[in-house]
């Protein structure tokens, strides 16, 4: 399926996951909105983007801290600026904090990630919700974490970052119920740790894969792609993975 007529707003798009949500969606024909905590960060990604070929008037770069509600606000106002609608929210930003001992991180590292993966994943949402409302096809696309399960325990992230993805489960549930009505689709994926290969590099197409491989970045955009691309009475409301 080809997404020409869809426009893709994506958070924390400077590196890794984002990118490379980026990349393939801007590879399908969306016009992407992406952003990264710098702007220098974003814009490198979108030269990578433009540099494949894509239309400028159809890449667009932002900075957006997503623990700062003035600048969520302004990202969204940002991308408001470009059109009146945005027809898939990725919230796939989140801070990550290593170490299975509560008293391993700092008080400021805490507040940091329950900041950009809670807190930022409500604020970006809320602030987007009005454009998704403007589209005829508005779906909400969150990367949780197999760390957002309950009863999971099996992976060394601190716990701080188990109660944001906690946060970011229970947030997903309650919007997918409430938004249907208005026929907004809320999307979440639970991976576990995965292989997040450079989607240009020979690794991305064609690989063998095995049952004892660990999931790839390939796989998780394959499942986005698949959700949204769905008639709008198909409401898929999260892909669970098993961990290898």
């Amino acid at each position: 399926m080809g997404f020409e007529h869809h426009r893709v707003v994506i958070t924390a798009a400077g590196r890794d996951f984002g990118r490379t949500l980026a990349l393939r969606f801007a590879a399908r024909g969306a016009e992407v909105h992406l952003s990264a905590r710098t702007p220098e960060a974003a814009a490198r990604v979108r030269e990578e983007i433009l540099a494949q070929g894509h239309d400028a008037d159809r890449v667009h770069a932002y900075a957006c801290d997503l623990a700062d509600p003035v600048s969520v606000r302004e990202f969204a106002a940002g991308v408001g600026a470009r059109t009146d609608r945005v027809d898939v929210l990725l919230n796939n930003g989140s801070r990550y904090h290593h170490g299975a001992d509560l008293l391993s991180a700092s008080d400021e590292d805490v507040v940091a990630t329950l900041a950009s993966g809670a807190t930022g994943t409500v604020l970006v949402t809320k602030a987007f919700l009005p454009l998704l409302l403007n589209s005829d096809k508005p779906d909400i696309v969150t990367m949780v974490s197999i760390c957002g399960e309950s009863g999971h325990h099996r992976s060394d992230a601190h716990d701080s970052f188990y109660a944001a993805k906690s946060a970011q489960a229970g947030f997903t549930e309650i919007l997918s119920r409430r938004l249907r009505e208005q026929g907004v689709r809320v999307i979440s994926l639970y991976p576990p740790d995965f292989d997040n290969h450079d989607p240009l590099s020979p690794h991305w197409e064609g690989a063998p894969r095995t049952a004892k491989d660990p999931l790839t970045a390939q796989s998780l955009v394959d499942c986005v792609f698949f959700a949204v691309g769905q008639p709008r009475d198909c409401f898929i409301k999260s892909f669970h993975f098993e961990q290898v």
